[in-house]
């Protein structure tokens, strides 16, 4: 597990409502940031259905989901969960924080 936190960005430039992808520094893992009114979530920016970036899908702060462009699949940004066919597999969730004006995250998986 990496002990080492990836700058995602300044804390002023991810507004509600907004998402920013990077890729972790350490293990190359793509990680989506989601601002849901004021939260910091992050998950792999991976559908677990057909391996297509979530980061290019709708992220929607009413339902607090994004949903996968190639197919539909929807995930909630809080924990994962895959909310409908055709993922059946949650999407993992990495920590976030904000620290020195800024937000990072980290692939914390062993």
């Amino acid at each position: 597990m990496s002990e080492a936190w990836t700058f995602v960005c300044a804390g002023a430039e991810l507004l509600p409502g907004e998402m920013k992808s990077v890729f972790d520094e350490v293990t190359g893992t793509p990680i989506v940031v989601f601002n849901l009114d004021g939260e910091l979530y992050a998950l792999e920016d991976q559908c677990t259905h057909e391996e297509f970036e979530l980061s290019s899908g709708e992220f929607n702060t009413a339902e607090g989901s994004v949903e996968c462009v190639l197919h539909g699949a929807r995930f909630d940004v809080r924990d994962g969960r895959a909310l409908c066919a055709p993922a059946y597999t949650a999407v993992p969730k990495f920590p976030v924080k904000r620290e020195h004006d800024a937000i990072w995250t980290r692939d914390d998986r062993d």
